[in-house]
């Protein structure tokens, strides 16, 4: 029996078909059986068909006596399918290459769900490809599989077979079957996310959808199919009383479908609007659920299809769009104006002296109060208690802002009056472009860690990664840079190589971490306290970093099962990265605690008693802890290919290596995160990375920037620091895991 039973009818696809067939036989998984439905093609599709069956055993072709349109070509198909899993195109549509491997593996890997959803692209008679504007709703985030009722926002998605993997014995006993008509795949796809038990994501683009030129030649009656398949739908409703939840939000999708075929003025053939309009107004009274709230986007299309007001819906069309051409110069013009205004205050305010006693920080482009620019800004308060400080950060970020730290919104003009007019310019990035560095004014760029991943001129060979990144622009900033952090040697070498510039290198190390060196072991008890982790427990701060080669960023390990594994002496602090898009567990339960939110690393690290992480540059910081470090590297090989990295992580790692969530497990199981080999290694990896973080970064710097001391404090030798111990190593030892041993011999990679 094949995994994949590909259905795809075909009539008058002659001149694409040869492209469709030849895209599923040259697939990488070849476990499938690729039926052809010839709908009884007056061209050479049923021929075209034949040859590849001739030549393909896994191809079968069906030939009907007559032509019976779309949905019962694929019931034909069905009736012959033997797959798992059933996947449908059309005749002139392709799947993109290595499609059904990850599909089988993202079935493999959400446990046979009844139904898979997958991403298109849609391919115009032009030429181009454009992905689908319904992605969002295909996030692999959070639990799979799942039922319709936990994503509902699925019922969204584009009504069509083939963005779906369908569960052979799943559509064999719900009895599911296309019905005829136009708008077939309306009723097919809104029965099968109804009734499915287990649904699953796919966020890949799987098939190019080819959409033909748009032509009349369909008729009033095909477009009008669309009332007849969804009384279809509600009549399956009105007989099983359970899906009764279902019929608001589907009567809301049936007015946004009449909608945008009554809208699309080359859908129709000529004159048939008003008569489309009188039939849209009879189904909206007969299956709008009574008192659901209209959005108020949609409160003119309600109102035209509940009352059939065509010469009405045309006058408000009308008013509309004269409106929009009144309030566009208006709302552009005050725009304009405000913009103009600014510039001309930034223009003023560089006129103006320079004042020796200011200095401005920023973040992360307006995120709020922290890393090295934060631990500077404190630093200044301090040792150079007479300049008074600024923090750029956008209003919602405020609240991380000390109350001794004048808060500055971006864009306004006192933004442009802080930039133009304070001597000490200090941030992560880069400012505004549109920063005019002036004679007098020093900016020290502190950058945001030891680089691990390819960054600034490295970025020319990955142009995917880099995106829209001008280069010419980057370094037209990196020319404004009077200093340049750095924490060790290899930092060093690769600043001045991807960002060259006439600025001075201070490595001094990170301000950030001097925190952990200062900490006590009642800071971190009151943190621990704060976060809600139980005493005596041992609490794995997992931070993955961001992924370029996937738009959509999931946690790679199955945190809740991770914890069953280890027993209930572990809990874990999940930290997703800024660009996640969310937190890692939604929402988080039990023993897994969301610190995705929280506004200062370094306290979660102080927090914890070991680090889980991929290839974030977090593990350099929290190698000063001289804790625990677990390395998970399962997509190393295709983070390496899409960004690339500046040394083998795995030859060179600060701890254990675990290649999947099993060997992560028994790292943990066995006490090897926190073995002799793990010290080891990151001891090692401490002295190359770690040799100027004593908990004097900050000092240093406004020491030599600020107070223009030219002697620095003596950096205190690794031997000689003493880091705040971790909550668990105050023990007399870490407690166990509890996860019984694999029967079955499992590696651990430690380096190679």
């Amino acid at each position: 029996m094949p995994r994949f039973s590909v259905i795809v009818p075909a009539y008058k696809v002659q001149a694409y078909l040869p492209a469709c067939l030849e895209s599923v036989l040259s697939q990488s998984y070849e476990d499938l059986e690729l039926i052809v439905v010839d709908d009884r093609s007056p061209d050479a599709c049923g021929e075209i068909a034949d040859e590849f069956a001739a030549r393909d055993p896994r191809v079968r072709t069906v030939h009907l006596a007559r032509n019976r349109g779309l949905g019962p070509a694929r019931n034909a198909g069905i009736s012959e399918a033997t797959g798992d899993y059933l996947v449908f195109l059309d005749g002139d549509d392709t799947l993109t290459p290595h499609a059904l491997r990850a599909i089988a593996d993202r079935l493999k890997e959400t446990g046979e769900p009844d139904v898979l959803l997958y991403d298109h692209s849609l391919v115009p008679w032009s030429g181009e490809t454009v992905r689908s504007a319904f992605t969002g709703q295909l996030t692999e985030q959070g639990p799979a599989p799942f039922l319709l009722e936990d994503r509902p926002g699925l019922l969204r998605v584009p009504t069509a077979a083939w963005n779906m993997a369908y569960r052979g014995e799943f559509v064999e006993g719900g009895g599911f079957a296309f019905p005829p008509g136009h708008h077939a795949d309306t009723s097919w796809t809104h029965l099968v996310l109804m009734s499915a038990e287990a649904i699953a994501t796919l966020d890949r683009v799987c098939v190019h959808h080819r959409q033909p030129r748009r032509s009349r030649a369909l008729g009033t009656a095909g477009h009008f199919d669309v009332f007849d398949q969804y009384d279809r739908v509600f009549a399956h409703i009105d007989s099983r009383p359970e899906l009764a939840r279902w019929r608001s939000v589907l009567s809301g999708r049936m007015v946004d479908d009449l909608w945008s075929v009554f809208a699309d003025r080359d859908r129709l053939p000529r004159g048939s609007r008003a008569e489309l309009l009188r039939r849209a107004r009879d189904h909206y009274r007969a299956h709008r659920t009574p008192g659901r709230p209209v959005p108020v986007r949609s409160w003119l299309r309600h109102q035209v299809l509940r009352l059939g007001l065509y010469r009405t819906y045309r006058v408000v069309k009308l008013a509309r769009r004269l409106g929009r051409r009144a309030t566009g110069p208006v709302v552009r013009l005050a725009s304009a104006l405000r913009s103009a205004a600014l510039r001309l205050h930034y223009r003023v305010q560089l006129c103006l002296p320079v004042r020796e006693d200011r200095a401005v920080f920023a973040a992360y482009g307006g995120r709020g109060h922290g890393c090295n620019p934060g631990a500077l800004e404190e630093a200044f308060r301090t040792f150079a208690p007479h300049i008074r400080t600024a923090w750029i950060a956008r209003p919602e970020h405020h609240h991380t802002i000390p109350t001794a730290t004048r808060r500055l919104r971006p864009g306004t003009a006192a933004h442009w009056t802080a930039l133009a007019r304070s001597k000490y310019l200090v941030n992560n990035t880069d400012f505004d472009r549109r920063l005019v560095k002036r004679p007098g004014q020093i900016l020290v760029q502190t950058q945001h860690g030891t680089p691990l991943k390819h960054m600034g001129l490295d970025l020319q060979e990955r142009p995917a990664v880099a995106g829209n990144l001008d280069f010419n622009e980057m370094l037209s900033g990196v020319d404004q840079w009077d200093h340049l952090l750095s924490p060790n040697r290899h930092t060093t070498l690769t600043w001045e190589r991807v960002f060259p510039g006439g600025y001075t290198v201070l490595p001094y190390g990170c301000p950030r971490n001097d925190v952990f060196q200062r900490a006590t072991s009642e800071d971190v008890r009151r943190l621990r306290e704060s976060l809600g982790i139980p005493e005596g427990s041992v609490a794995i701060l997992y931070a993955p970093t961001h992924r370029d080669y996937r738009r959509t960023q999931y946690a790679a390990l199955d945190l809740d099962r991770l914890l069953r594994r280890l027993g209930p002496r572990f809990v874990v602090l999940a930290r997703a990265h800024h660009r996640h898009g969310g937190p890692l567990v939604s929402p988080a339960t039990g023993r897994v605690i969301d610190v995705s939110g929280h506004p200062s690393v370094e306290s979660l690290c102080l927090a914890s008693d070991a680090l889980v992480t991929d290839y974030s540059s977090l593990m350099f910081d929290y190698a000063n802890l001289d804790r625990p470090i677990v390395i998970h590297a399962e997509d190393l090989d295709a983070y390496e290919a899409a960004r690339g990295t500046y040394f083998d992580l795995r030859s060179f790692a600060p701890g254990a290596v675990a290649r999947s969530e099993d060997e992560l497990t028994d790292i943990f199981a066995t006490g090897h995160w926190h073995g002799s080999r793990s010290t080891q290694l990151r001891s090692v990896f401490r002295e190359r990375f770690c040799p100027y973080d004593d908990g004097r970064a900050a000092e240093r710097v406004v020491r030599h920037v600020v107070l223009g001391e030219t002697e620095s404090p003596p950096v205190i030798p690794l031997a000689e620091r003493h880091p705040v111990p971790s909550a668990a190593a105050a023990l007399d030892r870490f407690p166990p895991a509890t996860v019984p041993l694999p029967t079955t011999d499992t590696p651990v990679t430690e380096t190679r």
